[in-house]
């Protein structure tokens, strides 16, 4: 295994046991807090992908909010 991968390894292993933490912290529930520090990383994970995208340009708030796709502009 390389370097990088073992960093993000370890980095997703600290980022669910912290997510988990504190959600069983502020609910008292494994199961609730389970569920959140798994669900939690995934919506991270699409919001990282159009926060790209927003900074090479790509996508503007004015085309999400008029759900625009295209760089014509036209809906769909």
């Amino acid at each position: 295994m390389n370097r990088d991968l073992a960093k993000t390894l370890s980095f997703l292993a600290l980022h669910l046991l912290v997510g988990f933490s504190v959600a069983y912290a502020l609910t008292g529930s494994v199961a609730i807090a389970g569920g959140i520090a798994l669900i939690e990383p995934m919506v991270n994970a699409v919001v990282f992908f159009f926060h790209e995208r927003a900074w090479r340009g790509e996508l503007s708030w004015r085309a999400v909010l008029m759900h625009r796709h295209d760089g014509m502009g036209a809906a769909h």
